[in-house]
């Protein structure tokens, strides 16, 4: 009887010892958290896309309330109008923050370039593009394979039969950026939505030289410069036989769109063009 009673005064002693220095350590080593971090997580989407450049909503949560400020601060699924509701959970301004889309930079439709081979792998654009370049003679366009249209959550993009590219559907887009990470190829960018969604950029990134772009691709950027030559407000730039146009520095005046003798510049949702006047007949007098 003794050595029971003993024993549960034993192990009495170490329970209250042990309980003792747990108490003591999580008071020591405990780490605070602003209990804003988890009403502000409380109020996102939890999509967990990646799109806002943190670790998931949670790390978004925790960036906001840590920054001080909502400058540069956004979750492309909720957009301005969740900004503003954290703004007012911290009591920050949350100022108004450009809109943007993601947009396909490839026009190697199958018209324009035709198919050299045949791809009998696994369907996915990143087995394909470590493998080889392509089915046809462009190896820097679409594969095709539709890994961007896996990764979207929302729905936003898809393969379209007829041209066998994504399509993007804007209203649906939440420039989550998960496509542009998913693009072995990197022909999608997310740019500014644009005023009455109105942009003009190059759609293409094929890097080689004039001839040989333009023999894989019909609609190929040949690096002609005429659409540098043009902008006047310094908004395109010719690198490594490609021209890009800064959303930031473009002011939509369509110039380059004109100049461009391969159409690669597209111009999206603007009203159509006035018809150009033809010069009248010079009279002749007898």
């Amino acid at each position: 009887m003794n050595v029971i009673l003993i024993a549960v005064i034993s192990l009495g002693a170490i329970a209250l010892v042990s309980a003792v220095i747990l108490y003591v350590a999580s008071k020591k080593f405990a780490v605070y958290e602003d209990p804003r971090i988890a009403q502000v997580a409380e109020i996102l989407p939890q999509a967990n896309c990646g799109g806002c450049g943190y670790p998931g909503c949670s790390g978004f949560a925790d960036a906001c309330v840590k920054a001080g400020s909502l400058d540069g601060l956004l979750c492309p699924v909720g957009g301005q109008s969740l900004i503003a509701q954290i703004g007012g959970i911290l009591g920050l301004d949350a100022g108004a923050a450009e809109a943007r889309v993601a947009v396909v930079r490839c026009n190697g439709t199958c018209a324009n370039r035709p198919r050299t081979n045949l791809y009998d792998g696994a369907p996915s654009c990143a087995i394909a593009a470590a493998l080889y370049g392509g089915e046809t003679g462009c190896s820097y366009g679409c594969l095709g394979c539709g890994d961007c249209v896996t990764v979207c959550q929302f729905g936003a993009i898809r393969m379209n039969p007829e041209t066998g590219l994504p399509a993007v559907d804007e209203a649906a887009c939440t420039a989550c950026g998960a496509c542009v990470k998913a693009c072995p190829k990197h022909i999608i960018e997310l740019r500014p939505q644009g005023k009455k969604s109105r942009r003009i950029y190059v759609e293409c990134v094929n890097k080689d030289k004039g001839a040989v772009a333009r023999k894989a691709c019909s609609v190929a950027c040949i690096g002609c410069g005429k659409c540098v030559k043009v902008c006047a407000f310094d908004a395109i730039a010719m690198e490594n036989n490609l021209a890009y146009i800064d959303p930031n520095q473009c002011r939509l005046c369509r110039k380059c769109v004109e100049e461009c003798p391969q159409h690669t510049i597209v111009e999206l949702n603007f009203p159509p063009r006035k018809p150009k006047a033809e010069p009248a007949a010079e009279s002749v007098s007898v």
